[in-house]
């Protein structure tokens, strides 16, 4: 009786120590990490954060959002567009935890959130975009000055086909119109006719449903319904790609952010830790921006 009760009990043991070793196997295999095996960034952190502004950053900051929270469950990061002055506004005011802007910060910003700290996430060209019947494939930085001052109101102008320019930007909100307005037409005015969209994507539809429009969207933006115009720079016709802003030929482009209310801490540091990581830029990349890692 002894001998087997003995028995008994040695094999309940032997059940327990394989369940065991099975939960830790399991476990193993259920921690997500990097490619190198290290853990990932904010691994297994919880907490809410809210991100707002730019509408050329929303693709990073959504697509990220999703793979961060994958990793970690409790965490919710809830994104939202709105332009870079909104976010810059909502986090030096408390009501987001990280702004999205596609520019630096301006003067006036800097005066009255003197708290805010700057993270660089990714570099983005600026691509100008007509109709795909539009037969320009290329302008000078002057000629683009001159649709957008006004100067040129037919294509015929500037080496196309006879036909009304539609001149379509940007709100006053967004951080691609505020650096639009710097680098390219070197702070002169706006035509007045000029048609403002509150987005990328708005400005992208405008162009592919009128054919004498032209407009300007971050590089992640060009696709097959708009076509890209390269910029003539010395004599040579640059075009809008990944390849031309990495090399710096592309002179159009600049960083973009992402601003925390002093130093990024807790849930996120991990975020944007996790963007700076090899698997956030490759989805930086795969987004149609540049790498800063």
């Amino acid at each position: 009786m002894r001998d087997n009760s003995s028995a008994r009990r040695g094999g309940a043991l032997l059940a327990i120590l394989a369940l065991l070793a099975v939960a830790v196997m399991l476990t193993a295999g259920c921690t997500t990490g990097t490619d190198d095996g290290t853990p990932a960034p904010g691994n297994g952190l919880s907490g809410t954060l809210a991100v707002t502004g730019s509408t050329t950053v929303l693709p990073i900051a959504q697509l990220t959002a999703e793979a961060f929270m994958a990793e970690n469950s409790g965490a919710d990061i809830q994104v939202s567009g709105g332009g870079s002055s909104v976010g810059i506004q909502a986090v030096g005011e408390g009501t987001a935890s990280i702004g999205m802007a596609s520019r630096d910060l301006k003067d006036v910003e800097r005066e009255k959130y003197p708290e805010l700290v700057s993270h660089a996430i990714a570099i983005d060209g600026i691509a100008l975009i007509v109709n795909p019947k539009n037969a320009v494939d290329s302008l000078t930085p002057d000629q683009i000055r001159g649709i957008y001052n006004g100067t040129y109101t037919d294509w015929n102008q500037v080496g196309g086909a006879s036909g009304q320019i539609v001149v379509v930007g940007r709100d006053s909100a967004s951080g691609t119109r505020e650096y639009f307005h710097e680098a390219v037409m070197q702070k002169e005015d706006f035509v007045r006719t000029q048609l403002e969209k509150n987005s990328n994507g708005a400005v992208a539809q405008t162009i592919s449903q009128t054919p004498g429009a032209i407009g300007y969207v971050g590089l992640g933006y060009l696709e097959g319904n708009v076509k890209g115009i390269s910029v003539t720079v010395n004599g040579n016709a640059v075009p809008p790609t990944l390849e031309t802003v990495k090399a710096g030929t592309y002179p159009i482009s600049r960083e973009v952010f992402m601003f925390t209310k002093g130093e990024a801490s807790d849930l996120a540091k991990a975020y944007i830790e996790f963007i700076l990581s090899p698997d956030g830029q490759a989805i930086v990349e795969e987004e149609g921006f540049v790498r800063v890692d």
